[in-house]
């Protein structure tokens, strides 16, 4: 039986890299993502028996509705839910940051990614699913400028763990993944320059998002009686940041 997942923020970086390794290994996916033209090519690449597109902002709810209303049959029976979308925006202080980058942050990171499960809950309890969110070490391990990023991530990860208890005896799995430092469009996004972005991974051999895939792609296909909790990843050039001491001069 082929089975269908439903990937957010499928347009570029790991969403993107999720979506090639499930077809690959047989699954249909449902491709969400703001860019039409980005998932139109991964139907013409993976086919479109394989991929639905689904072009919307998880920000927009009624957007989101729609999509899942119309789904086709053939996509309606969600086997896994990929909770990928997610932006950072600013590497200010907090005392500095902008407001509007804070709330999209939170519309992003939080609010949709909740909206979402609740919507999909029960055809993946139906189904004995699975969901696995793409969480972060910051939510774990902050950093100067992380401030709403790294909370909205902590959110992800604890929210995450609270549906593994919440969804105790329904058969459906639930992971958390936190990868730390992966070289995507992400990175380019949150430091607004590709100078920027190519400084902070130069040398330093990051991870990649099709790395990232394969753990999801890895998890998703466990045996149904096991569950991973939760999974930290980083690159072997990354460590945890170090505490700070500031002191008078």
């Amino acid at each position: 039986m082929t089975r269908t997942a439903f990937v957010t923020g499928a347009t570029a970086g790991i969403g993107e890299a999720t979506v090639r390794a499930l077809v690959d290994k047989g699954w249909r996916c449902v491709a969400t993502g703001r860019r039409k033209e980005r998932l139109e090519a991964l139907v013409a690449e993976l086919g479109a028996d394989k991929v639905l597109p689904c072009v919307f902002d998880v920000r927009d709810e009624a957007a989101m509705d729609a999509a899942i209303a119309s789904l086709p049959e053939d996509f309606t029976g969600i086997d896994l839910l990929v909770n990928n979308a997610g932006l950072a925006q600013g590497l200010s202080p907090a005392q500095e940051a902008n407001l509007d980058d804070w709330q999209t942050m939170i519309d992003t990171n939080v609010t949709a990614m909740v909206k979402l499960t609740r919507k999909l809950l029960p055809v993946l309890i139906e189904r004995k699913g699975a969901i696995i969110a793409i969480g972060s070490v910051a939510g774990s391990y902050v950093y100067p400028g992380g401030n709403v990023y790294a909370g909205s991530k902590a959110f992800a990860n604890h929210f995450t763990l609270a549906l593994r208890a919440d969804l105790h005896g329904t058969g459906v799995r639930v992971t958390s993944i936190e990868p730390g430092m992966v070289e995507t469009e992400f990175t380019l996004v949150r430091t607004g320059s590709q100078q920027a972005s190519d400084d902070l991974y130069r040398g330093s051999d990051p991870m990649t998002g099709e790395d990232i895939a394969n753990t999801i792609l890895w998890v998703a296909e466990l045996p149904p009686h096991l569950n991973i909790n939760r999974i930290e990843l980083m690159p072997v050039s990354q460590d945890f940041a170090g505490f700070r001491v500031a002191r008078e001069s």
